[in-house]
């Protein structure tokens, strides 16, 4: 009930065409997520009395270089996710396991981590689109042990991804998604000298969609569906931690994993290459971890490179 409750990855980001790599040249993508709790359950699940409540923003601005070259009959691409205004903690460390302080674990404001994306290759099949990537979680955000103005998680994250849409009808109208985050954490410092060196995580996000013409000309559409996240702690945690003045064993710690379900929805003009998103997910079950909602809006823009010729 205490220690490291939720890794890096923050999920809710993708949903809906999770396999859909950007196309050939540069697109800017403006993500805004909320996640706010009141509950705190314990290893059984059972919510346990806690002080305050767990609200974090953070403004993600997340730029794609895609060139037009294929690299193993895919497409090769580079993302860079920064600057990321953040107001509370993008890592909750409650620290007491008798009377949580919710408050204290999301307290900070300023520049979150930095997150760097090298290696993004994706295909693209007749029914189905697919990618892999390794990114990095670069703790450049402001860190400090036992501080209650934490904006960064304090330690280095490697982050293995899959995205795959497969389009269930020909006209690729209905879809079903399914994105993965393996995650690898490094040492972060805590209090009392101590060290604890996270347990790796796994992120799944799925979805169900359908794309609805608002225009026959499908100038304008929109696209509709079910979504969802769950994400585990697959290890343990190595270290120590300081606890009152005592230390003791951060493999003593319990896994965490966190479980929801919610909607979403996002309006896409394919002649403007502009989209806009919408999503909600309610949080119904979690162990040793907040429970809570997740709200993520935004909207994408690519300027395409070479120009594609216009149809007749």
């Amino acid at each position: 009930m205490l220690g490291q409750q939720k890794p890096q990855w923050m999920p809710g980001q993708v949903g809906l065409n999770a396999g859909a790599l950007p196309p050939s040249g540069f697109t800017y993508v403006n993500m805004d997520l909320n996640y706010n709790a009141g509950t705190f359950n314990d290893q059984n699940g059972n919510a346990i009395p806690v002080n305050g409540t767990y609200n974090v923003w953070a403004v993600e601005n997340i730029f794609y270089y895609v060139p037009s070259p294929k690299v193993l009959g895919g497409n090769l691409g580079l993302m860079v996710m920064f600057p990321t205004p953040a107001t509370g903690s993008l890592d909750a460390d409650i620290s007491n396991p008798y009377f949580p302080n919710l408050s204290a674990a999301a307290g900070g404001g300023g520049i979150a981590d930095l997150w760097l994306q090298p290696f993004n290759i994706g295909w693209h099949f007749k029914r189905a689109d697919f990618h892999v990537s390794d990114g990095f979680m670069i703790p450049t955000g402001r860190y400090s042990p036992g501080a209650t103005n934490n904006v960064g998680t304090g330690y280095f994250g490697n982050h293995f991804q899959t995205g795959t849409t497969y389009y269930i009808t020909k006209n690729k109208g209905t879809s079903a998604n399914l994105f993965t985050d393996w995650e690898v954490h490094g040492a972060r410092a805590g209090t009392n000298n101590t060290s604890k060196t996270p347990g790796q995580a796994f992120t799944d996000e799925w979805g169900l969609g359908q794309v609805l013409p608002l225009k026959k000309n499908f100038s304008k559409l929109l696209q509709v569906g079910v979504i969802g996240y769950d994400q585990w702690q697959v290890t343990a945690n190595n270290g120590s931690f300081s606890l009152a003045g005592v230390i003791l064993p951060a493999s003593a710690l319990p896994y965490y994993s966190v479980h929801a379900v919610g909607g979403q929805i996002n309006y896409i003009a394919p002649p403007k290459n502009i989209s806009l998103f919408f999503k909600y997910e309610h949080e119904y079950k979690s162990y040793s971890s907040l429970l809570g909602n997740t709200i993520v809006f935004g909207g994408t823009w690519t300027l395409p490179v070479p120009k594609p010729t216009p149809k007749p």
